[in-house]
Parts: structure tokens; sequence; C-alpha cells
């Protein structure tokens, strides 16, 4: 490795050398590869971060392309799940770290057993999908991990630094999980609201592993770029609730308690489902894939995924056993066309 790689990083004071080695042995958890997952991504590979897990379910498509950094037309041709194409293009930015991908949904039992056999040093929400977000809020409290969220639709962000510990949790500021919340396939997004986000988040991030921990942010961070708007809520004691599930004085983490097992999952602000079986072994593409074309269907395959055309629908498989059905929002069309084509 080229001793003046990290040097103009190094030479920012806060870091110095101490602060690149602890960064060189950090261990980044990122949930979601999509525009602030891949920001977020680049960002700690550049900066030598020395070990990124990204987990992510979905695959890269061409409207991906205008604002998540890591990815290329070529992805996109070949329909790489996110995980995959991140990790390709950040051990091309930086060979000395390493990067584990792993495609699949994000579920509490997952969750669990990713983090109980490996050290992590912080995760990081890159999730559109506030579900998972208090999964991750739960998971994170119970094993004293600090968490980052972040947020951004049309031109409107959020960031905050969850600290077990330190910080009341989500689940105090949200007692309720919101409903009918933005979405970028909704609302839109521009490129520099996902910008933002991840400058923020990555920047918490780095005070936290480089061991800058008192310079964190105690507030709830909104901005809206098109509307030049901004502020910090600070998260202070009575922010704190005593009663709280996730972070109180008799925690039960009830979003780990029960197992997100949704069968069928409408996606928000979208025309598409996803179906989720749990399974024992991994899928049988080449076995599918032959199955479909016997029912004259049109199919399309590539190491990670089949493509199915049926009419005016779309499934997209993955050898986990999940598929993403586009062209319905009714979760028992979904489960007929899966169950007609797998099961």
């Amino acid at each position: 490795m080229s001793q003046d790689r990290y040097s103009r990083q190094q030479n920012f004071r806060p870091i110095g050398a101490a602060g690149q080695q602890a960064l060189g042995d950090a261990h980044v958890l990122i949930v979601g590869a999509g525009a602030l997952g891949s920001g977020n991504a680049e960002t700690f590979a550049r900066s030598g971060v020395g070990t990124i897990t990204i987990i992510d379910r979905d695959y890269v498509e061409w409207s991906n392309l205008q604002r998540q950094s890591l990815y290329a037309e070529q992805d996109a041709i070949d329909q790489l799940p996110k995980a995959v194409a991140a990790a390709n293009r950040l051990r091309q930015i930086n060979s000395d770290i390493t990067v584990h991908a792993h495609v699949m949904d994000c579920t509490a039992l997952d969750l669990q057993i990713l983090l109980k056999r490996n050290k992590v040093d912080l995760i990081l929400d890159a999730t559109d999908h506030f579900a998972i977000r208090y999964i991750l809020n739960d998971v994170a409290y119970r094993y004293q991990i600090p968490w980052i969220y972040g947020a951004c639709s049309g031109s409107y962000g959020a960031v905050c630094s969850f600290i077990p510990g330190t910080t009341p949790c989500l689940h105090c500021l949200m007692e309720r999980m919101p409903i009918g919340s933005t979405s970028c396939d909704r609302e839109g997004i521009i490129a520099p609201t996902v910008q933002m986000v991840v400058s923020m988040q990555s920047a918490e991030a780095l005070k936290w592993l480089s061991r800058n921990r008192d310079q964190m942010s105690d507030r709830f961070t909104v901005f809206d770029l098109w509307s030049n708007t901004h502020q910090a809520i600070r998260l202070n004691g009575s922010a704190k609730r005593h009663a709280c599930p996730t972070c109180g004085n008799d925690p039960s983490y009830p979003y780990l308690m029960h197992e997100s097992a949704i069968q069928a999952e409408v996606l928000c602000g979208r025309t598409s489902v996803w179906v989720r079986y749990p399974r024992q072994e991994p899928l049988d593409l080449q076995a599918v894939a032959w199955h479909v074309e016997q029912l004259h269907a049109d199919v399309k395959a590539n190491p990670y995924l089949l493509q199915i055309h049926d009419g005016e629908y779309r499934l997209v498989i993955f050898q986990d056993g999940r598929a993403l059905v586009h062209g319905t929002s009714e979760p028992l069309v979904a489960k007929k066309l899966y169950h007609r084509y797998v099961i």
C-alpha cells in the first residue's frame, strides 16, 4: 500500500495516524446499497475503513444510475444484485480493504446471526423502509452498536446518530411507525439531496470510527435544499422514554421478538410486490429456468437471478428464493405467479 494513500486524511489533525489506524481496524455494516448505501460505501472504501459489509435485496436498474454512484450502465444491463455490483466496484477502488456482499433481505434473524458471527463497530442505515429501521434500532441497542439514520426524498433529507447508552433511540422519538412516509419513487429525488445526506452520515461515521466521538452531533438534522431550510433538533435527556421497549429500563426489543415473516410485501410507490419464502438451501436457478421454458414463458438468467416475462408481469427471482414481481400491487397475484414458476 502506498504511504501517500491516506496522507491528506491523516494530515487532518483530528484523525492523524492514530485515527487512520482505527479506521483500518473498523468494520462497518451498511444496510441497503442504493443511493445512500453506495455513496457511503465509496467514502468508507476511499477513507480506508478496513471491513465493509453490505446487505441489499435488490438489483441495479437504469433509474438507479442518476444518483447511485457506484453503478455503471453495464450493471443495469446485467441486472447485477446491488450488493454484488457495489462490492465489485469497491474492490477496484481499494484492494487493501475487505468487502462482504450479502444478497438478501434484512430480517431481524439475519441481522442477529450476522452480528453474533462478526464484530461490527457501526451500522449505517441506507434503507428506505421504516420497518427495517425499527429492526435496526432494536438490534443496535440490544448489541450496543451505534447506528446512523439517513433518509432522503425530493430535496428533503434527514440524518441522526443513535448511540446506545448515550442517546434516546428511534423508538423514543417515534413511538409508532410512520404511515405513508415519503418515497423517491413517488416524490422523485435530486442527486444533491443524496450527496448531502451521504456527507453528513459519513462524517458522523468517520468521527465514531476514528475515536473522535465527542465531536458527534447530538441532533436530529433535517433540511430542504430546494427551499433552503435547515433545522437541527437537540436530542436531550427529556426525549428518552424510560418505558421505551428498546432502550428503556426494561427493554424487550419488540421488533426482534416477532420475526418479520412477511410473505408478500407491496413496495411503497411502485406497482411491485416482494415475495419471500423461507428456504433451507439455495434455489436451483437452472432448474427453475428449465421449468419456465416448459411453460413457454420468456426467461433470462445470470448467475444471481432469473427474469421471467409473463404478459404484463415481470418476475425477478433470486437464488435465496425471493422474488420481485413487477406489474401488480396485489400480494395474491404475486404469490400465484410465484407458485406457478417456482413452487
